[in-house]
């Protein structure tokens, strides 16, 4: 099944060059539906996955190094990096953040049955809560796997225990502790 990222879009729209967007959670961006032609995202050549690499790399490049990095002009590269946000292939900049050393102590992967056909509402429910960080429908044995970073484990009990449970669409919780973790993202 589909699963969202609960940063769409950028805060600011365009930027006028991806070393000047902000860092962090994006706001939320509705996108048309991709089931119409015109809305249907455009393929992508070997130039634009180079930017793309480049910026999942780096997401703070200045548009002239990925411009020297994939052998365009820079006029060019502006505007292939605005035709990938606009198709919505790129949905926003951020920064990779170390909770732990953050203040974020307590990681842990919740999964969730919820009520059928409810998922639209207990989306919203869940990205509103401040420690998510990863939402996605899935199939198999649960409907929901929710990633949350917080401070200690009382944080964590809380969020389980007072927000999840709370949510009337929520049918049970179980929590999956995580230990440690590797950041497959290209490495800074």
């Amino acid at each position: 099944m589909a699963s969202e990222r609960m940063a769409e879009g950028m805060e600011s729209g365009r930027p006028e060059s991806p070393s000047r967007t902000p860092a962090g959670r994006a706001e939320s961006q509705s996108r048309p539906p991709a089931d119409r032609p015109e809305n249907r995202p455009r393929p992508l050549d070997a130039i634009d996955r180079d930017i793309l690499q480049m910026l999942q790399a780096d997401g703070r490049a200045s548009i002239r190094s990925v411009a020297e990095h994939v052998h365009v002009s820079r006029a060019n590269a502006y505007a292939r990096i605005n035709r990938l946000i606009e198709d919505g292939v790129i949905r926003g900049f951020s920064a990779r953040i170390d909770h732990e050393r953050a203040g974020q102590g307590a990681s842990a992967y919740i999964t969730l049955k919820i009520v059928q056909n409810s998922w639209r509402t207990v989306r919203e429910q869940l990205r509103a809560l401040p420690e998510a960080a990863h939402i996605a429908l899935v199939s198999g044995d649960f409907d929901v796997l929710l990633l949350v970073h917080t401070t200690d484990t009382r944080a964590l009990r809380d969020v389980v225990l007072t927000k999840l449970q709370a949510i009337p669409e929520v049918l049970s919780t179980r929590t999956l502790l995580v230990f440690e973790e590797d950041d497959l993202d290209a490495e800074a």
